[in-house]
C-alpha cells in the first residue's frame, strides 16, 4: 500500500508540476494516460487556500488506474524472475554437461592413440580435436546464458533499488502530510474557538 501511495504522489506531483494552463475542453480531449489522470483530477480539484481537494469519487477512480499500473508492474517482475530461474536452470544443465564431457576427455586420453568410434578407427589427435569442439560451443552456449542471466540480475537490482528509493521519500512525504493535517486541524479548532467565544 506505501507503494500505491507513493506512485500516487510521485505521478501527481510531476503532472502538476508539467501541467500548463489547458482549457476545460483541451484536458477532456487528453489520452487516458496516467499523466493525463494526474492533470484532469488536478483540474477537477476544488481550491482551498493552497491546497487542492479532490472528490473521493475521482480519487477511487484514480486510484484504480494507479493500482492497476502497479499490478501490470507486479507481473512484470514475477515474470522476469522467471526468465532468470529458467536461465539459472539452463547454466546448472549446461554445467553438468560439461563436467561429463570432461570426464569422459579424461577416460580417453587414458586408452591407446587409436580408438574405435562407431566401429572406425581413429586417431586420438582426431577425437580430441571432434570433442574440444564440443566443449567450445557448450562454453559458448554457457557463456550467453551467463551473460543473459546477469543482464537480468542487473535489471532486477536496479529495480528493487528504485523501490526502495521511492519507499523512502513517500515515508517521508506521509511525516509531511501527517505535520501539515495536525498544523491544519488546530487552525481549524482555534477559529471554532474564536467563533465561539464570539
Amino acid at each position: 500500500m506505501k507503494t500505491i501511495h507513493l506512485l500516487f504522489l510521485t505521478l501527481f506531483s510531476v503532472s502538476v508540476i508539467a501541467q500548463t494552463k489547458l482549457t476545460k475542453k483541451q484536458i477532456s480531449e487528453l489520452p487516458n494516460t496516467i499523466e493525463n489522470q494526474f492533470v484532469k483530477t488536478y483540474s477537477k480539484a476544488s481550491t482551498y487556500q493552497e491546497y487542492k481537494m479532490i472528490k473521493r469519487t475521482d480519487f477511487r477512480t484514480f486510484e484504480k488506474s494507479v493500482l492497476d499500473s502497479v499490478q501490470i508492474l507486479r507481473k512484470e517482475i514475477v515474470t522476469r524472475q522467471e526468465t532468470i530461474n529458467n536461465q539459472t536452470k539452463s547454466i546448472d544443465d549446461l554445467n553438468n554437461k560439461i563436467n561429463g564431457l570432461t570426464e569422459e576427455l579424461n577416460e580417453s586420453q587414458g586408452k591407446e592413440d587409436n580408438m574405435s568410434l562407431l566401429g572406425a578407427n581413429i586417431s586420438k589427435t582426431s577425437y580430441n580435436l571432434t570433442l574440444w569442439s564440443l566443449i567450445a560451443i557448450l562454453t559458448l552456449v554457457m557463456l550467453f546464458f551467463i551473460f543473459k542471466f546477469k543482464s537480468s540480475n542487473v535489471v532486477t537490482k536496479q529495480a528493487k533499488r528504485n523501490l526502495e528509493e521511492i519507499e523512502q521519500e513517500f515515508e517521508t512525504h506521509r511525516k509531511k502530510s501527517i505535520e501539515k493535517e495536525q498544523k491544519l486541524r488546530r487552525q481549524l479548532q482555534d477559529e471554532i474557538n474564536k467563533q465561539r467565544g464570539v
